[in-house]
């Protein structure tokens, strides 16, 4: 039986249409109006949810941490402002939440959110449907317990975690709540496209092996959607992408994030691979059954034969069409050596009926 949970109005697993989820992070510049109409955005391109990331600076960051390593790296060397600057103008206020809420609820979309701070998930847990664990959080296992305890499913990022860590996270979580989606995830922000080569879409088939009862996701990064249509053959049916309406914008998530027409080509060709992933019965399709007789081919005669005659390997050729009372060429052999009791034209099938 295959896993499935429910989040909002979705039911969500491999028998359901993939959940899409955007993630508009700091992507409204501080500005609720702008992160209102990045959801209706959102949902007009066919998101599911829109979520967003509750946390003010001072929870998430330490000033003199970072500030003591030296020099900023990775996607953060990019930036003009300090880490904590950064984070400080990318919170979000929790005075927004219900707005956020009751918009998405317009839009008709799920509000979900990736809380950072322990203090404000008893007041978020209002307002959202579903939990996401950011891939940093992995190891703060009092976070996770925490949203697991709230008897809504949590989505777990894995990005730059390895396997015992996963497990640890997943036992924690697992505990408290058994709607769970595994997301496999790299956390590299510099969109970059030799991050392809890093994201290892087959961890999927390791967390399918492992957890086989954990509904399975994609938190992602690169561009495009090459890696979501790979994630949902292999059983992902939970994607997370970043949301902007600008990609060219200034700002931490910006230049990763999916604008309208790529989210929306996104999901159009996901929609459509899941239409042709299909069922796991081969059969003859109903769009086949007339290609059958058109494409196969039937036992017919080389010539006119007459009742009576005894026929002969020569006497038959294998030539489309094969109608319905028509012998397939593999039955050659039930024919050969018998006696006609038709007189068949040249071209015509030759049907058991025909023999003796």
């Amino acid at each position: 039986m295959n896993k499935e949970i429910k989040i909002g109005k979705r039911l969500i697993g491999l028998d359901y249409p993939t959940y899409f989820v955007a993630d508009i992070a700091a992507n409204h510049d501080g500005n609720l109006e702008r992160a209102k109409d990045l959801i209706y955005l959102c949902a007009d391109a066919g998101a599911d949810a829109a979520k967003f990331q509750n946390f003010k600076a001072e929870t998430i960051v330490s000033q003199y941490g970072f500030s003591n390593i030296g020099q900023q790296v990775s996607h953060q060397s990019q930036w003009s402002k300090s880490v904590f600057d950064v984070y400080n103008e990318a919170s979000l206020p929790m005075k927004w939440t219900q707005t956020l809420k009751e918009t998405c609820q317009d839009a008709g979309i799920d509000y979900l959110t990736a809380p950072y701070d322990l203090s404000i998930i008893e007041e978020l847990s209002k307002y959202v449907c579903a939990w996401k664990l950011g891939s940093g959080d992995i190891t703060w296992h009092e976070n996770i317990k925490a949203m697991a305890n709230t008897d809504k499913p949590l989505l777990i990022a894995t990005g730059a975690s390895d396997m015992s860590e996963v497990r640890m996270a997943v036992d924690v979580a697992s505990k408290n709540t058994k709607d769970l989606v595994l997301m496999q995830c790299n956390t590299n922000y510099t969109a970059s496209v030799e991050n392809f080569n890093h994201i290892a879409l087959n961890v999927l088939k390791t967390y399918t092996k492992e957890f086989p009862d954990i509904v399975l996701g994609l938190s992602d990064h690169t561009p495009g959607h090459t890696t979501v249509l790979g994630a949902v053959v292999l059983g992902a049916r939970v994607i997370e992408k970043h949301f902007t309406d600008n990609c060219n914008n200034n700002g931490p998530d910006h230049k990763f994030s999916m604008d309208p027409t790529s989210w929306a080509e996104m999901v159009y060709a996901t929609r459509e691979l899941e239409a042709a992933l299909g069922t796991e019965e081969k059969r003859v399709m109903d769009n086949e059954v007339e290609t059958v007789i058109i494409q196969r081919r039937g036992i017919r005669a080389t010539r006119k034969l007459k009742a009576g005659e005894i026929i002969r390997d020569k006497d038959l050729t294998h030539l489309r069409p094969c109608t319905e009372d028509c012998l397939p060429p593999y039955r050659s052999d039930e024919l050969i050596g018998k006696i006609l009791t038709s007189n068949l034209e040249e071209g015509e099938c030759i049907k058991l009926k025909d023999i003796n």
